[in-house]
């Protein structure tokens, strides 16, 4: 699975973006997949995945209540709907799929988009 992501950019703090990684293959709708983040002089870490149905969701708690992930298998496509956004949040983004959350590691990974959110 080749994954590309798109839709970061630069955002007040309490603004909203929505991140998408389209993928290619036709086996990417049994995938799970999920977003993870990388800020300057921090390590990756992981934000939300979504499994292959839309069964199961996970989220970081630092993002709990504001961030929303989905997926829709016919468009090939993932999302990360990111509401109330805080400049703690201003990372590169990248996505990632594999066949389950706990794997997403050791999986396939797109390019990042660059989210930056000012104070």
């Amino acid at each position: 699975v080749q994954l590309q992501a798109s839709g970061g950019g630069l955002v007040q703090a309490g603004g909203s973006l929505r991140l998408s990684c389209s993928a290619s293959g036709r086996t990417f709708s049994l995938y799970a997949t999920g977003w993870f983040r990388q800020a300057p002089g921090k390590e990756r870490e992981f934000v939300a995945g979504i499994s292959w149905n839309s069964g199961v969701t996970s989220y970081a708690d630092s993002v709990k209540g504001r961030f929303t992930i989905s997926r829709d298998n016919a468009k090939n496509t993932v999302y990360l709907q990111m509401n109330s956004l805080r400049p703690e949040d201003t990372a590169v983004y990248y996505c990632a799929a594999a066949p389950s959350i706990a794997r997403m590691t050791d999986g396939s990974w797109g390019q990042g988009t660059q989210v930056t959110v000012s104070s």
